[in-house]
């Protein structure tokens, strides 16, 4: 995670942000105060006139933060499964500080060969059928895995059998939120 303030900061230029939970774009103006409340996965969750926002890693200088570019050595590594789950554990939900793979979200993972590479079919659901949020994980989640040396295609299916429940989450992650 990046160090961010605790203390309002102003944008330094216009930025194109996802309310959140309703997921509607919106565009925030230069100058305009704001506080980060999440730094997760390179997104930036932010408070802004009361309203929560998300601000893609792609536009982290817009905060002043540095964009964040994947080096050599921190690309994934082992089996390409591995690999994947890997970058999923590197999405979240914008409002709860838990990956979404750790929230129980991902409820299937297929690899199939193709003669130009890897397609791969997640199936996954949200914490909430009404989350207007699902179009930007998902779309999230289908840039980051297929930016997976090798992949040649990523469909991102939501799902809403079973119904997600807190059960559904790992221990660690009721640990985190204080659910145990």
């Amino acid at each position: 995670m990046n160090q961010v303030p605790n203390e309002a900061i102003r944008l330094l230029r216009d930025v194109d942000a996802n309310m959140v939970p309703s997921g509607d774009e919106v565009k925030l103006v230069a100058g305009n105060l704001v506080r980060v409340t999440q730094a997760l996965g390179g997104n930036y969750t932010i408070l802004i006139n009361g309203n929560m926002v998300q601000i893609s890693a792609e536009n982290a200088d817009a905060l002043g933060f540095e964009v964040l570019k994947i080096s050599e050595s921190d690309a994934p590594k082992g089996n390409l499964e591995h690999q994947i789950w890997d970058q999923l554990k590197t999405c979240y939900d914008p409002e709860i500080p838990i990956n979404i793979v750790e929230l129980g979200l991902i409820y299937g993972l297929d690899i199939s060969d193709t003669d130009e590479g890897k397609n791969v079919n997640i199936k996954m659901t949200l914490t909430a059928p009404g989350c207007g949020m699902g179009g930007v994980i998902s779309d999230e989640v289908e840039r980051k895995v297929k930016g997976i040396e090798g992949i040649e295609d990523v469909l991102v299916e939501l799902v809403w059998e079973p119904q997600w429940n807190r059960d559904m989450m790992s221990e660690a992650a009721q640990l985190e939120l204080g659910m145990f």
